[in-house]
């Protein structure tokens, strides 16, 4: 290609998804004579249905045709009985923000001060990343520690959620010692049952993403601000060790084409994307890069590596007709959806506007129950939970349809009992597959139950969620096949019933042969709650980290990676509101480099 004919821009962002959104728009808006490029593989979201439509959310997850995800298969597992997981991520323009299940979660204050004090990161705080967060959200009711003016909106859903009063209702009469809450994500609650907003808009009941919200409103007026969707990014370009650029290709085996950067490259292409494009670009472990040909030029050990998710399991229960699920939305034909559309393009409520998702607790055993979770989990009590009250062990989530390897009728209603372990012990890894091709797949560990310290958290999360589960007074009891294979006659075998168990029945008393089948379900079933984070962890260089607190890749200049791959530790929480704080912080560190202003 000649010289002559490559562009230069001031800032590519290699990756399209949630957080470069949020950071090129915000410097765009700041400065919009900065000639910005943002690369992105998958395609665009500019007021799709599947994307703008929060009903949509599900049936995006589960439909491996579709072009806006991309699907990453570990390699079997031992722990998992020689099975493998796959990962779903976001591949759209938006990325996770424009297909996930806008799930309103929020990471504990004490995850962001781990970030600051035990991996040497100044500014990470939770006093640092609040005001950054705040400014990002407009809160639909009056609470602390929220924002009121931001681009990003979020809702509670007010039809259609009979059945989640019911959950919290039976919740307030069955737990002694959990309560309810207005508010569940204050950064500081624990133990308190409540209802769980979503990021939609509550006027027009669309989707809140950072595409729509941070890009496509400046776009049309910003000529400077530049997106290309279909271009995936082989590697970055240097001079020396400075970035100067990236090469990228339209669709696999596309003709290879260059763009130059006169000021920065920022790596967000994810937790999968951003370590393999370091890796082809040279930056990782020699024995690695040396294996598919790659020349060196960075010696960074830690690219890829650290992989960190948590661990999700559903668990459906039949409910009665009365329940308002979203199970006929999932699952029913073509003409019994149209008078829902209608609904939601008429008045922005109805099924579409729901995510599912609509009372959740973020949960951590009482001293009582420790002798539950194992004596493995002892140790880690003491080390990571102990002094940090604001840390769940498990969040679990009442899911308001059908979750399961069946297709019953749509006619038939169900609720699915979601939870997922705040911080697994165990991590994986993510390393490219080719030097040179970027749609070679991805090689990957999950790392889940690698440690049986999880599985016992697992155990007692399953036990927890099925007694209140089973009290609901809407309750039809479980759906058998979506549960352990408890023995015949066992005091723990699941049954379908006429009606809810009493809410003062003693607990199930597990025997050792039904806490082994609890076991062998996860282990069969259990997998990623589609939060991959950490395989570019911000770091110290001697601890295995690859970027620094400003988020500068360690040995090089003029390159930065800003996603969720740079977290160097978990967070108890669903992970959208964390790359958004990740997007922000990365905008202000950018325009204090660059002498920007208003950002």
């Amino acid at each position: 290609m000649a010289e002559s004919s490559i562009k230069v821009y001031d800032i590519i962002f290699a990756g399209g998804g949630t957080t470069a959104c949020i950071t090129a728009g915000r410097l765009a808006a700041a400065n919009p004579s900065l000639k910005i490029l943002i690369l992105e593989d998958g395609p665009e979201t500019r007021n799709k249905p599947d994307h703008v439509q929060p009903g949509r959310c599900f049936a995006n997850i589960r439909n491996p045709k579709t072009e806006s995800i991309s699907f990453h298969l570990a390699r079997p597992s031992q722990a998992l009985g020689g099975r493998t997981v796959v990962v779903p991520t976001g591949r759209c323009f938006g990325g996770g923000s424009c297909i996930d299940f806008m799930m309103y979660t929020r990471a504990a204050a004490s995850d962001y001060d781990d970030w600051e004090v035990k991996y040497n990161n100044p500014g990470w705080g939770f006093n640092d990343l609040l005001p950054l967060l705040q400014k990002a959200e407009t809160f639909d009711r009056s609470a602390p520690y929220h924002g009121f003016n931001g681009p990003l909106k979020i809702s509670y859903r007010e039809s259609g959620i009979n059945v989640a009063d019911d959950f919290l209702a039976t919740a307030f009469k069955y737990e002694k010692e959990r309560i309810n809450a207005d508010d569940v994500n204050d950064f500081f609650t624990c133990n308190t049952y409540g209802r769980l907003p979503q990021y939609s808009d509550p006027a027009t009941g669309k989707r809140s993403d950072t595409a729509h919200h941070y890009v496509y409103n400046q776009i049309d007026r910003n000529k400077n601000l530049v997106m290309m969707c279909g271009k995936k990014v082989v590697r970055i370009l240097f001079e020396g060790t400075r970035a100067v650029g990236v090469e990228y290709v339209e669709g696999q085996g596309g003709q290879k084409e260059i763009a130059k950067a006169s000021l920065l490259v920022v790596i967000s292409a994810g937790a999968f994307g951003s370590p393999a494009i370091l890796q082809r670009s040279g930056i990782g472990d020699a024995q690695l890069l040396s294996k598919h040909g790659i020349k060196q030029i960075v010696d960074l050990p830690g690219v890829g590596e650290h992989y960190i998710d948590h661990n999700l399991a559903t668990v459906p229960y039949a409910v009665s007709d009365e329940a308002e699920t979203l199970d006929a939305l999932f699952r029913g034909d073509q003409e019994s959806l149209l008078p829902i559309v209608q609904e939601w393009q008429e008045t922005g409520k109805g099924p579409l506007s729901h995510n599912g998702i609509i009372a959740s607790i973020k949960m951590r055993p009482h001293r009582s129950e420790l002798p539950e979770l194992g004596e493995e989990f002892q140790t880690l009590w003491q080390e990571h939970f102990e002094s940090s009250p604001d840390k769940p062990v498990v969040v679990a989530c009442l899911f308001i349809a059908y979750v399961g390897m069946e297709d019953p009728a749509a006619s038939k209603k169900f609720v699915t009992a979601l939870y997922y372990t705040g911080y697994p012990a165990t991590t994986g890894f993510v390393h490219t597959g080719s030097g040179t091709d970027p749609y070679s797949p991805i090689d990957f560990h999950s790392g889940i139950f690698d440690r049986s310290v999880d599985i016992g958290v697992m155990r007692w999360a399953y036990k927890r969620t099925r007694e209140l589960l089973r009290r609901m007074r809407m309750s039809r009891g479980e759906h058998v096949s979506g549960h352990p294979k408890f023995s015949e006659g066992s005091a723990a075998e699941c049954k379908a019933t006429e009606g809810p168990v009493d809410i003062d029945v003693p607990d199930i008393a597990y025997s050792t042969e039904d806490d082994d089948a609890i076991d062998q379900f996860h282990r069969e079933t259990v997998g990623s709650g589609k939060d991959p984070m950490g395989t570019c962890g911000m770091k110290p260089r001697e601890d295995r980290g690859v970027v620094d607190s400003r988020l500068n890749v360690y040995g090089t200049y003029g390159l930065k990676v800003a996603d969720l791959s740079i977290c160097p530790a978990n967070v108890g929480a669903n992970t959208y509101n964390t790359a958004i704080a990740i997007g922000e912080k990365a905008a202000v560190l950018i325009a204090e480099d660059l002498g920007i202003k208003g950002v």
